[in-house]
């Protein structure tokens, strides 16, 4: 059986770059470096045609194992609610009030970076706490 190939996650936005920045600091990830052949990033887009630049951007996981998140921009804007999300697991393992600890404290640092606090789901008879949430670009993600 062959093994899952690795994938990324593209996100349809208005400004690649600062939605890139934004979720780096999220998920602790790195803009990776510029592509061959050029010392920076400035340089690559000012050798792009002026309607290529600051069309996308990208992270990735500095270990190696988590998906690159590809950011693209696209003319139209946000206009629903998204069909896929991301989960930022910051409350695995923990339950009840040391999960909900963990939660709210993981919310207001991304509070400080630019997101929107939803509403806090809490635990049930069938479920832990989650936190959902909406990125700089309206994009809903939880963390959970």
């Amino acid at each position: 059986m062959t093994p899952i190939k690795k994938f990324q996650v593209t996100l349809d936005c208005a400004e690649p770059e600062r939605l890139a920045r934004f979720w780096c600091e999220v998920l602790r990830y790195v803009i990776p470096p510029p592509p061959a052949g050029f010392a920076t990033w400035d340089d690559f887009k000012r050798s792009q045609p002026r309607e290529q630049r600051d069309s996308w951007s990208a992270c990735s996981d500095p270990s190696g194992v988590g998906p690159r998140l590809y950011f693209e921009r696209v003319p139209e804007g946000k206009a629903a609610k998204n069909r896929l999300h991301l989960d930022v697991r910051v409350g695995t393992g923990l339950v009840g009030k040391e999960r909900l600890a963990a939660l709210e404290a993981e919310c207001a640092r991304l509070v400080a970076l630019g997101a929107v606090h939803v509403r806090t789901l809490f635990a049930d008879d069938e479920n832990e706490s989650c936190i959902p949430m909406q990125d700089i670009e309206g994009n809903e993600f939880c963390i959970d």
